[in-house]
């Protein structure tokens, strides 16, 4: 394996709490004047009914999928609920989540398609996108979701419920291959999650984002980045969320993650997850909602094309 060309851009990565000043050095603010990327704090509902008026521009689909991949702990799960909460107007669980990784080990294990509810109202219907979640990367050959079946993924050959193996692949004889996979069941938009409170990011995982990242372009899929946990990484962002974007720290994060995994920073959005909150908040909305209008206007545009 070669050496991933960004081995020194995540170095502030490793050391994810605030930068501490000398004593005898210029204190300087930790947020900028003005936030440097605009958003509507306080028209959710604008935003929300975007969502929910959503219908994708090719009829030949019933709906966008979006891929959801990265380290273990990244907040995959936790973002799909986060969604599911925003729409359903209340706090949801359709992925489950570990609040722990002390394992090591990803807690999904299964190819799985999340359905997002529309409102609380009857009938019951669901929005025209869906999520996969899937297992985790992990350091190492032989760990987590292997490059294999995530780029059949992509193509739309995993059927729903296949478990994952780190030592081997999903084959083409196996029962949950989909040997003639549809647009449907294709990967309309892919999506890296990395935390904003990781305390490194091992090159291995890297290079196997890397990978994944190159396979989909390959296939014109669109692609964006999510990080997380921008709470826990900026006291400032964790006194008022309303500073993401006024956060020095993490605008020095989100242009370390472009670096790294080599998205353009427009395609990254900082999110918190519903975590400990057990009531709607509108700033949390405001942000899962500005990162959901990209991905299925993103996913909107490809499938449009194909």
């Amino acid at each position: 394996m070669t050496t991933p060309p960004y081995r020194g851009s995540l170095l502030r990565w490793l050391f994810p709490h605030r930068h501490i000043e000398p004593e005898d050095s210029p204190k300087t603010s930790p947020i900028f004047d003005e936030p440097w990327r605009n958003i509507s704090w306080g028209d959710t509902a604008s935003s929300l009914q975007y969502v929910q008026n959503f219908q994708p521009e090719n009829k030949d689909i019933s709906h966008l999928r979006i891929l959801l991949y990265g380290p273990i702990g990244a907040g995959k799960s936790s973002f799909i609920n986060s969604v599911s909460n925003v729409m359903r107007r209340r706090m949801t669980c359709p992925a489950l989540a570990s609040s722990s990784v002390q394992s090591g080990h990803s807690f999904t294990k299964q190819f799985q398609t999340h359905k997002i509810r529309r409102g609380q109202g009857n009938p019951r219907t669901f929005c025209p996108f869906v999520f996969n979640d899937i297992m985790g990367l992990e350091e190492g050959e032989g760990e987590g979701v292997r490059a294999e079946d995530l780029n059949l993924a992509l193509k739309g050959h995993v059927k729903e419920g296949y478990k994952f193996n780190p030592v081997s692949s999903l084959s083409n004889d196996d029962p949950y291959y989909n040997s003639a996979p549809s647009l449907d069941d294709r990967v309309h938009v892919l999506v890296c999650v990395l935390s904003a409170a990781y305390a490194e990011v091992k090159e291995s995982i890297l290079q196997k984002m890397a990978n994944t990242r190159e396979a989909a372009s390959n296939l014109g899929i669109p692609q964006i980045g999510i990080i997380t946990n921008i709470d826990q990484a900026c006291e400032e962002t964790e006194k008022d969320l309303k500073n993401v974007y006024k956060s020095k720290h993490l605008k020095m994060k989100m242009k370390d993650f472009s670096t790294a995994v080599g998205l353009p920073l427009n395609c990254i959005f900082p999110v918190k997850n519903y975590s400990e909150e057990i009531e709607l908040n509108d700033n949390v909305d405001a942000l899962i909602l500005s990162t959901l209008r990209q991905m299925i206007d993103f996913g909107d545009d490809f499938t449009d094309m194909n």
